[in-house]
């Protein structure tokens, strides 16, 4: 498949999914404040009492690619809280600004906790009363949502999409609960299936139940629409994983 023809089916893929969810659920970018610093979320309600899935952008920050995936949510019947872990505003575009903001945040690993603990408080804030809570993730989302699970969140899953997998020196699973899905690129250069084999060995070692499944053929950020990266057979396959793995966690 051409490149053309490969952008012109992701956003087919994205535009079906959201354009019905925009009919029938309204989203809110709003400001919220942790740490008496302001940032910038979005919200979407299927119902008060709906599962909640808590959402963490890539190194991009929270862009409309994450709107897009929450609304895809929300047709489903998922209420989505999709966090903004940089700052009101902050939405780098140069690699070299993106390695600064994550950076920041794997230096300091408790203002990240606090940061997504502070957006789930933004969450109730709106309204959100769930009985069944998910944290996921892509790329620097889903290093930051493992994060979140070592450090003994309250959420009945955590899953991540082509993110970082290694374990902080220090750190382990000793005090995570939940299941876990993470979903993988066989041709990921960045993080090696040496770090998944890892990564399955800890939950194993932890007694977490995990679901871990690599694509063939999928370089790292295969699920984002219209870059090179994207292969649209493994962001189907991948998506359909996770929605059947939200199901079975929050039923």
């Amino acid at each position: 498949m051409t490149k053309l023809k490969l952008i012109i089916a992701s956003f087919a893929f994205a535009a079906m999914s959201a354009s019905a969810t925009a009919s029938n659920h309204a989203g809110e970018t709003f400001t919220y404040t942790v740490d008496g610093k302001p940032y910038e979320g979005y919200y979407i309600e299927a119902s008060p009492n709906a599962p909640l899935v808590l959402l963490i952008h890539d190194w991009d920050g929270l862009t409309d690619y994450e709107v897009k995936r929450a609304n895809m949510l929300a047709e489903l019947g998922y209420s989505v809280m999709a966090a903004d872990l940089f700052g009101k505003n902050v939405r780098p575009t140069e690699v070299k600004d993106k390695r600064q903001h994550t950076g920041e945040l794997y230096k300091d690993r408790a203002k990240m906790r606090a940061l997504m603990n502070g957006a789930m408080d933004a969450a109730m804030s709106k309204g959100a009363k769930p009985m069944k809570k998910v944290a996921m993730g892509y790329c620097f989302g889903g290093a930051a949502v493992l994060e979140l699970a070592r450090s003994g969140a309250d959420m009945d899953g955590f899953v991540t999409f082509h993110g970082g997998l290694m374990t902080p020196k220090g750190q382990d699973y000793s005090q995570a609960s939940g299941k876990f899905m993470v979903l993988h690129g066989t041709a990921d250069t960045a993080i090696s299936m040496d770090q998944f084999a890892g990564l399955a060995n800890e939950l194993e070692a932890a007694g977490l139940y995990h679901e871990m499944i690599t694509y063939s053929g999928a370089p790292h950020a295969f699920t984002v629409f219209g870059s090179e990266r994207y292969r649209e057979n493994a962001d189907k396959k991948s998506w359909d994983a996770f929605t059947g793995f939200l199901k079975n966690t929050t039923m």
